[in-house]
């Protein structure tokens, strides 16, 4: 079945146009390269889709069994307030992601991996549209006294820095940042827009589908580039090494998983019927499933080290290698692997713990503020948020700052000029 398209009244249309035209100006360079990098797709559509074969009865929660809510009204009052706040950070995340890859989207190596971030930002600006199609379409006044055309602004007047969520508040250094990001925080997103398809309000159930379907590409577009380049590694002849790699992800995982929210919440969400898992749950599934990204990773850089050996003797190899072993030279150093879940967190059960990569603890905060910069990316330790984390790790450490208000402190990083008036065009 077809999904319903929609189109959103001109006033938000345009604004959203407009919003492209200041932060993503190489949005019309996909259309001029789709039927060669796409062929089989069909063109871009700035638009909502809604898909139609959505259940109508409460899949999850207290109320399950009842009909799905139509309209916020329908809704439990606090149960309409969460999901309300979903929806913008939702929206947040949609638009906060075009900004970060516009600005390294030029050093793609490949004319391919360029084709490939155009349409991953396109689809990111039809996800923010749909977000902002849920707002406007509904009545909202039940849960807040702000006007549709209000919120709508604050989402658009929002840039790297004043984002919902912390990991669409970090400038990207270089295009290695784009993949990484997208085969880590897409996969989040994959999750959170997976949870939420069986959301007790049916309109942003039936969002989630042809969401979900765009979000599968974007973990091609992070996932395919990385094996190209861990097999380029392994021969030798490549521009982005292991080490690389390994502390990209370094940068990027710890902000994956406090997407999730707090390990210890989310079950609010499951008995509104919002989401069909708390945070702990899914986050465990995510982190299983990064595994195993790195393991056919991994396996795809021991074939390539050792091309003498068949398919079946390298998978051993392999798991010989990540056990701990020196197989014909290739040591488990070489690999890439995921750092412990409590490693430079900031946020959740975890926040401000001195725990290292592999799980080591650390009494003394300078020796572990050595540690987490000596893991992280040169031009990242450069950045205001990393010396912003820094100094916070120091006053939590040291007692001289409550660990809930380091949790909501970040820096700011938006630019204070040269930002886009489009919230303006509402």
């Amino acid at each position: 079945m077809k999904d319903d398209v929609r189109t959103l009244p001109k006033q938000y249309h345009d604004a959203i146009e407009h919003w492209q035209r200041h932060n993503f100006p190489d949005f019309p360079k996909l259309a001029e390269e789709w039927d060669r990098f796409f062929p089989k797709d069909e063109p871009f559509c700035l638009c909502a889709k809604i898909a139609e074969d959505i259940p109508t009865q409460i899949e999850v929660g207290e109320r399950r069994g009842e009909a799905k809510a139509l309209a916020p009204k329908d809704l439990p009052e606090e149960a309409a307030q969460h999901l309300l706040m979903q929806i913008k950070a939702q929206a947040s995340t949609e638009f906060g992601s075009i900004q970060q890859h516009q600005g390294t989207l030029a050093r793609a190596q490949e004319p391919q991996d360029h084709a490939w971030a155009l349409r991953v930002m396109a689809e990111e600006l039809r996800h923010g549209y749909q977000m902002v199609h849920l707002l406007t379409s509904a009545d909202w006044s039940p849960v807040t006294d702000t006007k549709a055309a209000d919120m709508v602004e604050e989402i658009l007047s929002m840039q790297t820095g004043s984002h919902v969520l912390a990991a669409f508040n970090l400038e990207y250094d270089s295009f290695l940042d784009n993949v990484v990001f997208a085969a880590f925080i897409d996969r989040v997103g994959k999750y959170q827009l997976t949870m939420q398809k069986i959301s007790a309000y049916k309109p942003y159930a039936s969002s989630m589908p042809p969401m979900l379907r765009e979000e599968a590409f974007h973990l091609a577009a992070g996932v395919i580039p990385l094996r190209r380049w861990v097999e380029a590694a392994a021969r030798g002849d490549g521009y982005i090494t292991m080490h690389d790699i390994q502390k990209a992800t370094h940068k990027w995982f710890g902000r994956g998983l406090e997407m999730f929210g707090d390990e210890r919440g989310g079950e609010t969400n499951v008995r509104f019927g919002l989401k069909d898992m708390a945070n702990r749950e899914a986050q465990d599934m995510y982190i299983e499933e990064c595994e195993r990204m790195y393991d056919d990773l991994n396996e795809r850089y021991v074939r390539v080290r050792l091309p003498k050996l068949s398919r079946d003797e390298a998978e051993k190899a392999f798991a010989r290698i990540k056990a701990g072993e020196t197989v014909e030279g290739v040591s488990p150093e070489e690999l890439l692997r995921l750092p412990d879940r409590r490693f430079f967190r900031r946020r959740g059960e975890y926040a401000y713990q001195m725990v290292g990569t592999t799980g080591e603890s650390f009494s003394a905060v300078e020796q572990y503020v050595a540690h987490v910069l000596v893991n992280l990316p040169e031009a990242y330790r450069a950045s205001i948020d990393v010396k912003h984390w820094a100094d916070l790790q120091r006053k939590v450490s040291r007692g001289e700052m409550p660990l809930k208000e380091a949790i909501s402190s970040m820096p700011r990083l938006a630019r204070m000029s040269g930002g886009c008036p489009c919230a303006k065009s509402v």
